[in-house]
């Protein structure tokens, strides 16, 4: 009898990554991490950003923001246009990021590959990585006449609810997933258990047939399918996912074609060793 499915977490559950330690962690700088946050909230179409948006996004006070958006703009991480008094990502990051695109090569070797599903399919084709409770897009192929949700390289989506971001949690390590499952109780303890239940529904998926589906999980429209991408990249894990409008992606059709055909690009990509720098 097949296991029950995870169901719909309500839109008022908190959906921004929210990186924390537990409060015995002495090694865990808090500080730090709230800036990162504060890097994080730059996300989406909005290039420059006031302290309110900021605190409203980062759940940090303001007065904290004002803090760390000064210091962040002394170091070189963000610009300060004083005419409207807001802020906005500097070429400082760059330096940040180098290292990470280098070892995301891949995202250009692969391209033909997922254009050539996402054609087969028509729908959209993604790669992505993991980034807090963030599954972070990396590059998107769509199909001629696909329907989908906009979502482009540098978007950022739920990792609990999402296929992609269920992928990516199969893909951890037993540590890394622990740490997964315990931000997000600490993010939403109210749905924790539904969303644990997804998780580690998606992880035996993952393990019996290749691949897990989000079915209206991340949005009551949209339907996908996840496969971790085993590249065995030190410190990274990478997934693939397919997905749509769920009148052209039906749960059906996901389980009887789209899923076991990114199973095999999936392996086609694994086997066929490219490197990634």
């Amino acid at each position: 009898m097949p296991r029950p499915r995870s169901k719909p977490i309500p839109k008022s559950a908190p959906s921004a990554a929210k990186v924390g330690a537990p409060a015995a962690d002495r090694q865990f700088v808090t500080a730090l991490s709230r800036g990162l946050d504060v890097l994080r909230a730059f996300h989406g179409s909005e290039q420059w950003l006031g302290n309110q948006e900021i605190a409203s996004r980062s759940k940090l006070t303001k007065p904290t923001v004002s803090r760390l958006t000064y210091t962040l703009t002394r170091l070189g991480y963000l610009s300060y246009d004083s005419a409207s008094r807001k802020y906005s990502v500097a070429v400082g990051v760059l330096s940040l990021v180098q290292p990470i695109l280098k070892r995301v090569e891949l995202r250009h070797l692969v391209r033909p590959l997922m254009q050539a599903y996402a054609d087969k399919v028509n729908a959209a084709v993604g790669l992505g990585t993991a980034d807090g409770l963030d599954a972070l897009y990396l590059d998107v192929c769509r199909g001629a006449e696909a329907v989908t949700v906009r979502l482009d390289p540098g978007s950022r989506i739920d990792i609990a609810t999402s296929a992609m971001g269920r992928a990516l949690f199969a893909a951890m390590d037993a540590g890394a997933r622990e740490d997964v499952l315990r931000r997000c109780k600490t993010r939403d303890p109210k749905n924790f258990k539904r969303i644990e239940r997804g998780l580690l529904n998606a992880a035996d998926d993952v393990l019996e047939r290749g691949y897990c589906v989000s079915a209206s999980d991340w949005s009551p429209d949209v339907n996908g399918v996840g496969v971790p991408l085993r590249l065995n990249q030190a410190g990274m894990v990478f997934a693939l996912n397919c997905g749509g409008a769920a009148w052209t992606l039906p749960l059906r059709r996901l389980e009887t074609e789209v899923g076991p055909g990114l199973v095999k690009l999936g392996e086609q990509i694994a086997s066929s060793k490219l490197s990634l720098g």
